[in-house]
């Protein structure tokens, strides 16, 4: 006659069946996190208003995966459980069925833990090289080392020394030849403050009402282009330029006499002083 087994026997088996439901309800709630985490990113370049929006679709499968083993993991530990019981009723010698269970979890966790780094490695790199992009694209290549304009009326020329160098020879050329400095916008320190990175980007405002007023008088319009404007900034190769809007642009631009083109013609002078 087959005798009952312990009662220490049942709470153990209780306690395992209970550490079983744990693990499985961690795996599901892992998956559920896993599963988001592509839509989190997702967000987060759209508050960000990126231009494109690649696929996180490997988090979704992760994360299925994760919450469908959570899901076998409990229905297993529960039949494991009741056929347990069942042998201890019977008095039936209890012996120890968990360690495949618990080895084939061990080792799935891990192997989808190795593929997650994998996976945030690659995403992590991908948004880099897309940071730098953009970076690259917040100012248009002068390839030129001569003056180069675009359709805009834009020129950029090539300096030889650092951004802060050519900054300090135009606030000194400025000075010298009484042109006032109305404001000196250092794009790059902004970007800073508020934990972005910039390449260095420093914009100079200046002018002389001598040399605008008859501008303005002659084409009020001309005043959205007042006071002149020198920008000095470095781009993706680490290359120093000075741009400025072409003063022939301006001319067209605002129809002015050409007379007058020598009052804004100060901006071309000083850059090539500056860049030297």
């Amino acid at each position: 006659m087959s005798q009952s087994a312990d009662l220490r026997d049942y709470l153990a088996a209780e306690r395992t069946f209970l550490a079983w439901i744990r693990t499985g309800l961690a795996l599901m709630g892992f998956g559920f996190v896993v599963a988001r985490f592509g839509l989190f990113l997702q967000q987060l370049r759209l508050i960000d208003h990126a231009p494109s929006t690649p696929s996180y679709g490997v988090s979704l499968w992760f994360g299925t995966a994760l919450i469908a083993v959570g899901v076998v993991v409990n229905l297993s530990s529960a039949w494991r459980h009741v056929r347990l019981v069942h042998e201890l009723d019977r008095g039936e010698p209890a012996c120890s069925r968990s360690l495949t269970q618990a080895v084939a979890t061990a080792l799935f966790l891990a192997l989808v833990g190795l593929a997650m780094a994998i996976y945030l490695v690659s995403v992590r790199g991908s948004a880099n090289i897309h940071f730098q992009n953009i970076e690259e694209k917040t100012m248009p290549q002068a390839t030129s080392k001569t003056a180069s304009e675009t359709s805009n009326g834009f020129i950029s020329k090539p300096s030889n020394h650092s951004v802060e160098q050519t900054v300090e020879k135009l606030k000194n050329i400025l000075q010298s030849k009484g042109v006032t400095l109305f404001a000196l916008v250092d794009h790059s320190g902004e970007a800073e403050k508020i934990g972005m990175k910039m390449r260095p980007t420093k914009l100079l405002i200046f002018g002389s009402p001598k040399a605008g007023t008859p501008l303005m008088l002659a084409s009020p319009s001309v005043a959205i282009d007042l006071p002149l404007k020198n920008l000095v900034w470095e781009d993706g190769q680490g290359k120093v330029w000075i741009s400025y809007n072409s003063p022939e642009y301006l001319k067209e631009r605002h129809h002015l006499p050409p007379e007058l083109l020598q009052n804004i013609a100060v901006v071309e002078t000083l850059a090539a002083k500056a860049g030297e």
